[in-house]
């Protein structure tokens, strides 16, 4: 029995991603290191183990930033579509933009994390747990 995947990738295609089941969550975030990596109002990410997490393409094209102490995130070089996260807050996970992704994932966003640094201007009428700090 094969383990079930989900494939993604960058705008470009450049960079092509498979992910192996079981995530480990689906959150919304709305820290403002979020916002703005995405210059959205909230990004939807997949979190996996880090072994479950596989480049099938383009590895030369992933850039990766510091975005702060401890933590980086990474883009496509060719499109700059914003991609991937990694921290020491928690080690052994990658963390995918679940929006990548054009197969179903095993489970739904479960809740709102950083919900206290939110944009004043969207409304979230969903009954998720609403976090005030990133899990």
């Amino acid at each position: 029995m094969t383990t079930p995947i989900a494939r993604g990738s960058c705008r470009c295609g450049a960079v092509r991603f498979c992910a192996a089941f079981p995530s480990k969550w689906v959150s919304h975030c709305h820290c403002e290191d979020c916002r703005r990596a995405h210059g959205a109002p909230l990004v939807t990410w997949a979190g996996f183990p880090s072994e479950q997490f596989f480049l099938e393409a383009g590895a030369e094209s992933l850039t990766w930033y510091e975005s702060s102490a401890g933590a980086k995130r990474g883009f496509c070089a060719v499109c700059g579509s914003p991609m991937l996260f990694q921290s020491v807050r928690w080690p052994g996970e990658m963390h995918v933009a679940r929006a990548l992704f054009s197969d179903p994932l095993d489970q739904e966003p479960n809740e709102h994390a950083s919900y206290a640094s939110r944009v004043p201007w969207l409304d979230v009428n969903d009954d998720l747990p609403k976090n005030a700090s990133q899990n």
